[in-house]
């Protein structure tokens, strides 16, 4: 008898798991480790199929503010979006819940920790390596992905032993967490096809045309929502998500590169990401410099690839993160927006930190800062290189 750490998130695989392990005499520990994605019914459910399915315990691990502190902050202090598309929504959340299992398997003393995930997917990589390095010396145990389960073979076993729950294969399947929706499956299994309607869980319930959407920023963070205060951040992303998604907004499809190295397409919703994004980038370009701006790109693309492919615990990550705190410190202000059903745009920002609000001159204008003959002799200075070069090779102006 093993004693055995199950990550259990209620669905057909970890189902199996769970019972599986169980019915061959092992110790079982159901965990579920919550960033957000549950609601407090399902995870009643996950609770009473735990003990159902033959768990000796089950417990759920709350680590959305972890998640947040530890992540989606400095995924919104980066704009971090994947293929400038994907505001890498669930995958992320895998790090965390792989983070917070593994804790719980070495503070319980177990033997092993088994996870549901295929062998053709990311999420094998990113639990893997999280117990390999967070856990080391303790077993991973993969039934589905080592003897390449069907889902219906799944089924049968838990029917077998009494275990009667409706697992149809869907048309889609959803992951559904507090930075978005991914959608797999349907039409997405062709390449010349998008979702439909019907595909997506939030559709359009505002009543009004137009709205518009202030979102107040202190040193990055989110403060405060149409003028009321968050001290609580993830309940300020809640209250993004449910203006956003009532204008069905931050719909889209993202092809992109697989950890395993093939290609994957995925549909994803996700308001709440979209909206602080775009709003935190429209208060950035008033608020920092230009080359505050430039590297702060160049490192948050690192930052949201080595999340996305599992490299999370990578020493570098503490090190970037400590350059997007630090890029922070004056992005201060309200940025506004304007939602309409399935889009919105950016309006403008009131901030006091906005270097537009330079004495030196308003763009298109007139300049204070310089004269015209200061102006001549800059741009004569700045053209020298281009001017000695085609002196010497006239031949190649165009």
């Amino acid at each position: 008898m093993k004693k055995i750490v199950v990550a259990f998130s209620g669905g057909l695989d970890t189902s199996y798991t769970v019972m599986r392990l169980a019915q061959e005499g092992n110790e079982v520990h159901a965990v579920c480790a919550n960033t957000g994605g549950f609601s407090a019914e399902q995870l009643k459910k996950n609770e009473e199929n735990a003990y159902r399915l033959g768990a000796k315990t089950y417990v759920t691990l709350d680590v959305t503010k972890e998640y947040y502190e530890r992540s989606l902050k400095y995924m919104i202090f980066g704009n971090v979006m994947r293929n400038n598309c994907y505001p890498i929504s669930v995958s992320s959340e895998r790090i965390f819940q792989a983070v917070a299992i593994a804790r719980y398997a070495n503070q319980v003393k177990a033997d092993a920790i088994a996870h549901g995930s295929t062998g053709a997917g990311n999420d094998q990589v990113r639990f893997d390596m999280t117990f390999l390095v967070m856990s080391p010396g303790i077993e991973i145990i993969t039934l589905t992905r080592d003897e390449a389960l069907s889902r219906q073979e799944e089924i049968d076993y838990l029917n077998a032993h009494g275990f009667e729950a409706d697992f149809t294969k869907l048309k889609y399947s959803y992951n559904v967490g507090i930075w978005g929706t991914s959608i797999c499956g349907g039409e997405l299994l062709d390449p010349t096809k998008g979702l439909p309607e019907e595909a997506y869980l939030k559709h359009v319930t505002a009543t009004a045309p137009e709205q518009e959407l202030r979102i107040t920023f202190e040193k990055g963070e989110i403060a405060a929502v149409n003028g009321e205060t968050f001290n609580d951040k993830i309940a300020a992303i809640q209250k993004i998500e449910q203006i956003g998604a009532a204008y069905a907004i931050g719909r889209d499809c993202n092809v992109g590169d697989t950890i395993i190295g093939i290609k994957g397409r995925v549909g994803f919703e996700a308001a709440a990401p979209k909206l602080i994004i775009e709003a935190h980038r429209l208060l950035e370009k008033s608020t920092l410099s230009k080359w505050q701006q430039y590297w702060k790109d160049q490192v948050s693309q690192w930052y949201g690839m080595f999340l996305h492919e599992s490299q999370f615990l990578e020493p570098v990550m503490p090190d970037i993160e400590a350059m997007l705190t630090s890029s922070q410190r004056n992005v201060n202000g309200t940025a506004i927006l304007k939602l309409r059903p399935y889009g919105f745009e950016t309006v403008g920002v009131d901030s006091p930190d906005d270097l537009q609000k330079s004495k030196l001159g308003e763009y298109g204008e007139m300049q204070h800062g310089w004269t015209a003959t200061d102006a001549k002799g800059f741009i004569k200075i700045l053209s020298t290189p281009l001017r000695m070069y085609y002196g010497i090779h006239p031949d190649e102006r165009k």
